[in-house]
């Protein structure tokens, strides 16, 4: 398959190989003949004497937005220097690569004996007919796919499909807990959120306060910003650093660790956002920019009880994105939690881009001083009909609620999914004009149910 710039529609080389390694799987890329390489400052750069030579290529949508299967092109955004970085880093001898190679082969064939495996079990070994057709990189294509299916996580959902159960909600929990959760309720005013310090405030609520922002300019709180397509990346900045500079200065952000989740065409623009602000003073170590959890889009038949997953192609898996109960799964797959442990984080704020997250630090020094689990932020005694209100966890209870996807509760959305089949030995479009599939997501708020009512702490900022 060809590799071409997408700004120049120049051709880059052609992909000879697909590695997994860590978070994204690499292309490996054999560059073009020609030994001109275009070094992102609109010059290029020859490689001649460097015949063969390979470079890698981060198989995400943010650096390869477009993959054409029939004209068997894929279209690349590399960011600035990266072509050129790996081609002069790898100085290994040739020996020593093709040792590389052959251990991550290994590896993941290891991976996809086990993911193969796991998708037998669940009926869905339809997903696998695309490997008796097409090229080699459209092979891999679909092998690094059902690599990357959360297995466990999709049997879970299935599951909620076939016995469901009642949606759990904020207003359920809060409802059931009214009595329990007397002691663990601040109500507070608006006005007195943007007035701290005056007479009018309470002396116990300035002290959960200020020890909020202690704990933040000390280290001890991570911030995640859940985002999803239709956020705007600068608007979502720029309420991110509203609810933050209110109370903290700005050379202090230093101090807190960031997490951004968002979907992986995203990723590319918020690092470039953050490189070319300086990380709006965030410490560029302690920034992750990590891609939101997804799941295969699944047939909605009441004659197909294995809802099976729907194909967009004979390589290519149908999938959408989780929700914010995806958000502990991602930061414990990305090894994050653990290492925000080991730098002392104690409580992990979430929050979606447009949440005005107005009293944190009321939140999380309440949470302390009640030595709670779970914090929630919520306006005028309701949620206004959304599951995602900004919510603080403390750190040993996300870390417990990782190994527990079994209290998620999906809820499934029927929609009407383009997609392939295979009949007769040929691929067919379908092209459905009422819903045909499961979208299936859910909210973090489900996670509730595995907290003790008198672990949660509730502020409600009345207008």
């Amino acid at each position: 398959m060809r590799v071409i710039l997408e700004e120049s529609g120049e051709l880059v080389g052609t992909v000879v190989n697909v590695f997994k390694s860590g978070a994204s799987d690499l292309l490996q890329v054999m560059l073009d003949s020609s030994g001109n390489l275009a070094n992102g400052n609109g010059r290029t750069e020859s490689v001649v004497g460097d015949s063969a030579r390979l470079v890698w290529v981060p198989f995400v949508e943010a650096i390869v937005p477009i993959v054409n299967m029939i004209k068997r092109e894929m279209y690349i955004t590399p960011p600035k220097g990266l072509l050129q970085l790996n081609l002069r880093a790898d100085e290994r001898s040739k020996k020593e690569r093709r040792q590389l190679e052959w251990k991550e082969r290994k590896k993941f064939q290891k991976r996809l004996i086990a993911a193969k495996k796991k998708l037998c079990e669940m009926e869905q070994q339809h997903v696998f007919h695309g490997f008796r057709y097409g090229e080699k990189a459209q092979r891999s294509l679909l092998a690094n796919q059902i690599v990357g299916i959360n297995s466990k996580l999709l049997q879970h959902a299935l599951q909620n499909i076939q016995t469901p159960s009642k949606r759990w909600s904020l207003t359920n929990f809060v409802g059931a807990n009214t009595i329990n959760m007397t002691n663990n309720t601040l109500k507070i005013s608006k006005e007195c959120l943007t007035s701290w310090g005056s007479a009018n405030m309470p002396v116990a609520n300035f002290e959960f306060h200020r020890k909020g922002v202690d704990l933040t300019l000390k280290g001890k709180v991570a911030t995640v910003l859940v985002m999803n397509d239709m956020c705007c990346i600068g608007s979502s900045i720029q309420q991110l650093l509203h609810n933050i500079q209110r109370f903290i200065k700005v050379e202090d952000l230093a101090a807190v660790p960031l997490v951004t989740i968002s979907s992986a065409s995203q990723i590319l623009s918020l690092k470039n956002v953050f490189s070319e602000a300086d990380y709006f003073a965030f410490d560029p170590q302690k920034v992750w920019f990590v891609e939101e959890e997804k799941l295969p889009v699944v047939s909605n038949s009441l004659a197909d009880k294995s809802h099976k997953i729907l194909m967009k192609s004979p390589w290519e898996i149908l999938q959408s994105p989780v929700g914010t109960g995806g958000v502990i799964g991602s930061l414990s797959s990305n090894n994050i939690l653990e290492t925000l442990g080991k730098e002392g984080v104690e409580y992990i704020e979430v929050f979606c881009a447009e949440h005005k997250f107005i009293g944190g630090p009321l939140l999380l020094g309440f949470m302390n001083s009640r030595n709670a689990d779970v914090g929630i932020q919520i306006f005028n005694h309701r949620t206004n009909g959304t599951e995602n209100f900004p919510m603080i966890f403390s750190i040993d209870f996300m870390k417990k609620l990782a190994d527990q996807i079994n209290r998620l509760q999906f809820h499934a959305v029927s929609k009407a999914n383009a997609h392939v089949e295979l009949v007769d030995k040929e691929w067919v479009d379908v092209n459905p004009s009422s819903p045909n599939s499961y979208v299936l997501s859910c909210s973090i708020c489900s996670y509730l149910n595995a907290c003790s009512p008198d672990k949660v702490c509730l502020v409600d900022i009345l207008e």
